[in-house]
């Protein structure tokens, strides 16, 4: 799934695609044996891809007027949606995850999903309609989520002699157990990025009932408040007193190393910490603790959407279906967490502990709207804030955090 949210669409740029034989009936295009042809376009690589185009077989092979053609444009497929985008040629179906950016170009699902009824829409985990919609309207069937939660390892809380990470912990809490395995370990306690992508990192400030602007997009006096200034002092004091560590990337590779005790992250690093037969756990964000609510996570949300301009639009919503039913969501897990809740039941997912803290952090998260959703310049401001946070807690800078605040608020 797509991990992070990028800039504007790129512009005057043209898609290479053949398409299949066309005919004329209502202008749809054709097999040369009388389907309808639908284009479904992935961001998903290799294996993933391999996975998918087997349930994209399964699909044509149920369907007598329907043939999807699967597209894997893997790195390359905000480049080529944005180009089909600008040029006319869009996919009829394709992942989606940035909404402010390629809305223009998506179909409204909201009349779509009221004729399926009720239990359609409750089906899925309310959380997720929030990350796939923009002002008021639904543009993409969820498919796949993570939220974040903290992993930590068990053998140094062992070899520490201290009690693991519990639901309800505080950053009290991991601070005093970091400090611990640092001094009787001699590694670092808890690892988090030296240059954190703004998307991610406002969810410490929404834990801390604080946010990077209000509703109408003003930067003053919400990015740069009172309690949004304590998040980033704590972080910083914490690579200060030397038991955390900033990191240069995610810190997967400081976690799997065993070189730190403690990271926040999404479910991506299960299969590898599976792989590596790493002994660790995963338990909800802390919280803060004179915050009168529990720990929230920011949402990587992937949805499925249909392009404004399809011919097929009908046939692209039954593709949409299927990729979107029950069966098709059992058939994903490992590729993507489960949306829906009658899977997830049935799955028995919350009696799994690797994955149970993700959908608490889901249910925690509920009702708040990053920034990106609201700001227009997004992509422009993102840069400028993820070089601000740099300052902060770049190891050679370290700059205070009151004054670079101050200063990127009145961007």
């Amino acid at each position: 799934m797509k991990k992070k949210l990028v800039g504007m669409l790129i512009l005057a740029m043209t898609a290479t695609t053949i398409l299949g034989g066309c005919g004329s009936k209502e202008g749809k295009e054709e097999t040369s044996d009388g389907k309808v042809k639908i284009r479904f376009a992935s961001w998903d690589t290799a294996e993933d891809v391999e996975r998918q185009q087997k349930l994209v077989d399964q699909f044509n092979a149920e369907h007598d007027d329907i043939e999807v053609t699967l597209e894997a444009y893997g790195s390359d497929f905000d480049t080529k949606i944005s180009a089909g985008m600008g040029s006319g040629d869009t996919p009829d179906v394709m992942y989606m995850w940035n909404y402010p950016a390629y809305a223009d170009g998506l179909e409204p699902l909201d009349s779509y999903i009221e004729k399926e009824g009720e239990d359609y829409k409750s089906n899925f985990y309310d959380t997720l309609w929030n990350y796939n919609s923009l002002d008021d309207t639904t543009y993409g069937i969820p498919v796949g989520f993570t939220t974040h939660a903290l992993f930590y390892n068990k053998d140094l809380f062992a070899e520490a002699g201290i009690e693991e990470p519990t639901n309800d912990w505080t950053w009290d809490d991991l601070q005093k157990a970091a400090k611990t395995i640092y001094e009787k370990c001699g590694v670092k306690g808890f690892s988090f990025q030296m240059k954190p992508d703004p998307y991610d990192f406002e969810m410490y400030l929404w834990s801390n009932g604080a946010a990077y602007t209000d509703e109408d997009g003003n930067l003053e006096k919400n990015l740069n408040s009172k309690k949004s200034k304590e998040v980033f002092e704590m972080f910083q004091e914490m690579e200060k007193e030397e038991y955390a560590v900033a990191t240069e990337k995610t810190g997967t590779d400081e976690f799997r190393a065993g070189n730190t005790a403690m990271y926040v992250y999404g479910s991506w690093a299960i299969n590898s910490l599976e792989k590596d037969g790493m002994n660790y756990g995963v338990v909800n964000i802390p919280s803060f603790a004179d915050a009168d609510h529990p720990s929230v996570s920011i949402l990587s949300s992937s949805g499925i959407s249909i392009s404004k301009d399809s011919k097929h639009k009908e046939e692209a919503w039954e593709f949409v279906k299927f990729w979107t039913s029950e069966e098709m969501n059992k058939e994903r897990i490992g590729l993507e967490l489960p949306v829906l809740n009658s899977v997830v039941e049935s799955e028995k997912i919350m009696e799994q502990p690797q994955y149970a803290p993700f959908y608490t952090m889901l249910e925690q998260s509920d009702g708040y709207t990053p920034a990106s959703f609201i700001i227009d310049e997004w992509s422009e401001l993102s840069e400028s804030l993820s070089l601000s946070f740099e300052q902060v807690f770049n190891p050679s800078v370290l700059e205070k955090p009151s004054d670079v605040l101050d200063e990127a608020a009145q961007q």
